[in-house]
Formats: C-alpha cells, structure tokens, sequence
C-alpha cells in the first residue's frame, strides 16, 4: 500500500506543478507585459482560467495531507525548519486568490483595480518563488536537525536553510516553470489578437527555463551540492536530462507553429522529465540535511495508517478524478480531445 501512497504524492506534485504552476505563470506573463499586451492577457486569463483556478490548488492540499499522514517527520521537519517560506507561500496564495476576485468582481473602476492589479501580479511572481525555495531548502542540506538548538542563532535554524543562493536560485527556476507553462497553455486560447503573443512569450519563457536550469545545476555543482552532484553521478537521470535537451527541438517547432495539442503534451513531459531527474537520483532519501539524507520509506507512519490512507486515495481519486476531468472538458481546456 505504500506504492500507491507513494503514486498519489507524485501524482499530486506533478498535477500541482503543472495546473497550479499554469496558474501562477499566467500573473507573471501579464507583470511582464507592456500594458497592452497586459489587458490581453488579463481577458484571457479570466475566460480561460476563471472557470476552474480554485481547482488547482486541491493538489497542493492533497500533497500537505499525505505528508502529514503518511510521513510525519517529513511534515515535522518542513512545517518547524520552513515554516517561514512556508507561510509566505500561503499568504501569497491567499493574497493572489483575493485579488483575482475583486480586481474582476468589485462593482467600482477606481484605484483599487490598481491596487487588485498588481497584488495579483506580484503574488503570482513571489509566490512560486517561495515553492521553489521551499524544494531547495529541503535538497540544499542546510537544516540543521539538532536536539538543542539553544546554542544557535534564529537565523542558522529558521533562515539560512532556505534563505540563500541555491534556494533562490530553485525558486527563479519554478517560477520560470510555470511562466513557460501558462505560455503554452494560453497558445492555444488565444484569439487573433493574442496569438502571437503568447508564441513569442512562450519562446521567451522556454529559453529562460533553460538558462535557469543550467545556472542551478552550474553553481550547485561549484558549491559541491550533494543534491547536483547526486543528479551529475546518475546515469538515469543524465539520460532523462538529454531526452529533456532532445524534446526542446519539436517544443520549439510546435511553439512557434502554434500547434496546441502537441506544444501542450511536450510542455508536459519536460515539466515529467525535470520531477524525474530532481527525485530518481536520491529516492527515497527526499530529504537533504546537514551531513545526513532522510529516507521517506524509513520515516513514514506505522503500516496501518498507510493502508487505511492508500484505500482512502483510491476511493478519493476515482471520484476526484472524474470530476476534474469533466470540469477541464466543459470548458474545453483538455485540447487532446478537439481537433487541432
């Protein structure tokens, strides 16, 4: 039972990377755009992800309750070493939601669209960031797992983890994910006007994902990160790093011809391909600390708690999973199904 528990906290990390992370990228596009190209963007947003945004953040829900249930030291040690990324990532999902609303919603045009505007913008910028901060905090092995921290600074427990070069670096890293993502989304929801924009942008964004990676797995290996040199050391995941390099190409041909179909399936697999190289390498050590790994098979709750979690999933995905299929299809944001 604990393979299924296992698939369902891949399963809603990868679905929460790309819909959640579309989401996000969607702000970010419109925060850097010329103002025209910004009231393009914000019509689309609404027409296409109006609908269905609240949805995408039940992956990230799901992914807290299994880390509570099932791997409860994980969960220890995130919610006490990171809960001030942690919290700022809340805040910035609470924030980004509240704006979305008013900014379309609020009866009056006067300067609190502004205000709506731009809190929506810059929390869909900073949030993200968090995330992946968050991620480079786990794997960077700066917590310091102590039983008394008595004899240590704030800032060496709760601040150096996640507040430095590595981390940030993640965090410009996913933040340029999902940007890349919300791009290739939109190509395929544009009208005549937007169209082009969303090609040239996406582009934009695939390049920027690319100088991104290469600058993190550059310093990480120049500050001999035991995550980087883990991936560097693998032969699997030098393997899945190529086939990533190789996909580019037709993702680019795809891009650039507007296909949205095909354009949408290898954005997808790329987003497959880095979750792939970033987990292979060290499973099931998932998390990093200093001098030391922690394996989540050795970490995880007694075996009847996993039994009754992994039952509880199966019976929660087969009627979850129906109905966001069914929400996405109605409005005709699963593109594989219509003619391209």
């Amino acid at each position: 039972m604990i393979s299924v528990v296992l698939f369902f906290l891949t399963f809603s990390l990868l679905l929460y990377v790309l819909l959640g992370g579309a989401d996000f990228g969607a702000g970010i596009l419109e925060l850097f755009s010329s103002k025209e190209n910004q009231d393009i963007t914000k019509k689309t947003i609404y027409r296409v992800m109006g609908p269905v945004w609240e949805a995408n953040h039940i992956w990230v829900i799901i992914l807290i309750v299994i880390l509570w249930v099932a791997f409860p030291t994980y969960y220890k040690i995130m919610v006490t070493y990171l809960h001030i990324p942690i919290t700022l990532m809340l805040l910035g999902i609470t924030l980004r939601g509240v704006a979305f609303v008013f900014r379309h919603y609020d009866a009056f045009e006067d300067k609190s669209q502004h205000v709506y505007n731009w809190l929506f913008r810059v929390s869909s910028f900073i949030t993200p960031i968090f995330l992946g901060m968050i991620f480079g905090a786990m794997v960077s092995g700066n917590i310091i797992l102590k039983d008394d921290v008595s004899t240590m600074s704030f800032a060496q427990v709760f601040i150096n983890p996640w507040l430095n070069i590595f981390s940030v670096l993640v965090g410009c890293f996913f933040a340029s994910l999902c940007t890349f993502l919300s791009a290739v989304l939109l190509i395929g929801e544009a009208d005549e006007e937007g169209y082009p924009v969303y090609v040239r942008k996406a582009t934009i964004a695939t390049v920027v994902v690319v100088v991104f990676g290469f600058i993190v797995i550059s310093y990480g290996f120049l500050s001999d990160s035991y995550f980087v040199k883990g991936i560097l050391n693998n032969t699997l995941s030098i393997l899945l790093i190529v086939l990533s390099a190789l996909c580019l190409l037709p993702l680019w041909f795809f891009i650039r011809k507007g296909n949205r179909i095909n354009s949408r399936v290898f954005a997808g697999l790329q987003v497959i391909l880095i979750i792939a190289v970033a987990i292979v390498p060290h499973f099931p050590n998932l998390l990093i600390v200093k001098e030391s790994t922690l394996s989540i098979l050795e970490n995880k709750a007694p075996d009847a708690v996993i039994r009754v979690l992994g039952i509880s999933l199966i019976i929660g995905g087969a009627i979850i999973l129906p109905g966001l299929f069914h929400l996405l299809k109605s409005f005709k944001l699963i593109k594989i199904l219509e003619k391209n």
